[in-house]
């Protein structure tokens, strides 16, 4: 079979992986570093041939439940999101393991070290040992390209989900890949689902979870015997100084500091659960070892009790690699005790440049609106969550006080408002209202809470590039669903020729005792733009 070399991001490795892999469809939520994966999906024209799902769920729970469904009758499914989205689908993401699969399932999870665009540094490896599903960590662009294929087969061998964690360096680095000319058609197993398995009642979940816990040892196994867990620099009958550790792009990292070949024992690691005999046979030939992983200290931990006490392992606890933020190949140096290659001198006299909402942006006149009014009551707290908008924390509005997760502003808001603070205003976007935000606007109306709802509107999912966004045309409906007072659901067009009614709607509500929302509503800049260029090129 003839292959071709492409130039991909990580992203879209494991993009086009999947559409060869027989994909039913992909199902995600916005959110960096995972975005791409899905805008190629969405682009590819053999998805669109095959009438692949694609387009974007309202959050990473319906993501997870649908791929579940679309498993259920036994076809394959992409299931992608940022790591943060693991926290959301985590329910279904552990039953999962427990239902266990027809189709094959696999989970990207896009871990972001250093928080380029993120509120922690979790690392998903960890969910995926907390559910007892095996893990894969691709190492390069390559390598996330040709798991996609083998994810699958073993998420049906073995029955259970198969989670894949990449990092942002690489989802959003390029490299040459080489990829299969023809692709598979669309996969089905053929089988027909045991119902008794994903009804998960206490006896059904007993017996599924002793099978999940007996499924162990083969996990373990094909740890040792897999081509994506690689042992080598073991043959010497003398013990090295050090031996190797290396996980996913870590492994990058290592072989970037040895381009002729790395002369210590190394084991570099892909799959989990960790090989430990592989790990024993590394630790047999070398004094002591150096893990070397992207994320949280997941493998030094657990080596701490694979190991004997007396063994020296080194990394991120140690404090041979830093404790936080994303590896590089100086830092990797470092720890090796090679001279680094950085040749640049650190500026001293650049101003630094936070980013800024865009100029005529409808978010600005909402915030300019919120603390004109806001100035006129002491106490005034304003709670804010995640988007673009939440840059409003930043000069010069600097006008919220909060943010902490998809949809907290609302209930956050709720809870001030419960021990006594007046008064109370959350500010929340089109898409993260859908997301998370809808059933903390439920709490507030059932507690006749009295606070002020603004969902700033700009019609679409602008933080991640200007996906859809899944409320868009809807607020109002589902506002007053939720039983807010119709006549308390307020539509404004966030302008400064109006900042004369925007203010006085925004006091009118904040003396209604009650809940109420108002939508300041107008498109994106960014994507508006995009329109109009579109527009102007059919025309030519």
């Amino acid at each position: 079979m003839k292959n071709n070399k492409l130039l991909l991001l990580g992203d879209q490795a494991i993009a086009l992986g999947a559409i060869q892999a027989g994909i039913s469809g992909v199902y995600a939520y916005p959110g960096t570093p995972s975005t791409e994966i899905t805008e190629y999906i969405q682009d590819s024209p053999i998805a669109r041939e095959r009438h692949l799902h694609c387009t974007w769920c309202t959050n990473e729970k319906t993501a997870m439940e649908a791929a579940l469904g679309v498993s259920y009758v036994g076809r394959r499914a992409l299931v992608c999101m940022k790591h943060v989205g693991m926290n959301v689908c985590a329910d279904a993401f552990v039953n999962s393991a427990i239902t266990g699969v027809n189709g094959g399932i696999v989970v990207v999870a896009a871990d972001d070290p250093t928080m380029h665009s993120s509120q922690n540094e979790q690392d998903s490896r960890f969910y995926g040992k907390f559910a007892m599903v095996p893990i894969l960590e691709p190492s390069s662009q390559q390598e996330a390209y040709d798991m996609m294929d083998y994810a699958f087969e073993l998420s049906e061998r073995e029955k259970l989900p198969v989670l894949v964690r990449i990092v942002t360096r690489l989802a959003h680095s390029r490299a040459a890949v080489t990829v299969r000319e023809k692709t598979a058609a669309v996969a089905c197993t053929g089988r027909q689902s045991v119902s008794a398995d994903w009804v998960l009642l206490p006896a059904n979940a007993r017996r599924r979870y002793l099978e999940v816990i007996a499924a162990q040892p083969c996990l373990l196994q094909l740890a040792e015997e897999t081509l994506y867990n690689v042992l080598s620099g073991t043959e010497s009958v003398e013990k090295a100084e050090r031996g190797i550790i290396a996980c996913g792009i870590g492994y990058n990292y290592v072989m970037e500091c040895y381009p002729d070949g790395c002369p210590y024992p190394l084991l570099k690691i892909s799959q989990y659960p960790l090989p430990v005999g592989k790990i024993a046979c590394l630790a047999g030939a070398c004094k002591e070892m150096l893990v070397v992983e992207d994320g949280q200290p997941f493998v030094e931990e657990q080596l701490r009790g694979i190991l004997p006490s007396a063994y020296t392992v080194k990394g991120r606890l140690s404090g041979d690699l830093p404790r936080t933020g994303e590896l590089d190949p100086d830092s990797v140096k470092e720890a090796l005790g090679l001279k680094s290659a950085q040749v640049y001198v650190p500026a001293h006299n650049v101003v630094a440049r936070p980013p800024a909402l865009c100029n005529g942006c409808g978010h600005r006149d909402v915030y300019d609106a919120l603390n004109r009014v806001a100035a006129e009551y002491p106490g005034a707290k304003i709670f804010g969550d995640i988007g673009c908008y939440t840059l409003g924390a930043l000069p010069p509005f600097r006008a919220l006080d909060s943010c902490v997760d998809m949809g907290a502003s609302i209930t956050m808001a709720k809870g001030a408002a419960d021990a006594g603070q007046f008064p109370v205003i959350a500010v929340i976007g089109d898409s993260t209202f859908t997301h998370s935000g809808m059933t903390g606007l439920l709490d507030a109306v059932n507690d006749r809470a009295n606070i002020t709802v603004v969902i700033s509107d700009n019609l679409t999912t602008a933080m991640t590039g200007g996906q859809d966004s899944a409320g868009t045309n809807k607020f109002e409906a589902i506002c007053i669903g939720l039983g807010v007072e119709p006549e308390h659901v307020r539509v404004v067009v966030p302008l400064p020729k109006n900042m004369e009614e925007i203010t006085r709607i925004i006091r009118e509500e904040i003396n209604y005792p009650g809940v109420s929302v108002i939508i300041p509503r107008r498109e994106c800049m960014q994507t508006l733009n995009r329109k109009l260029k579109q527009k102007r090129a059919e025309k030519k």
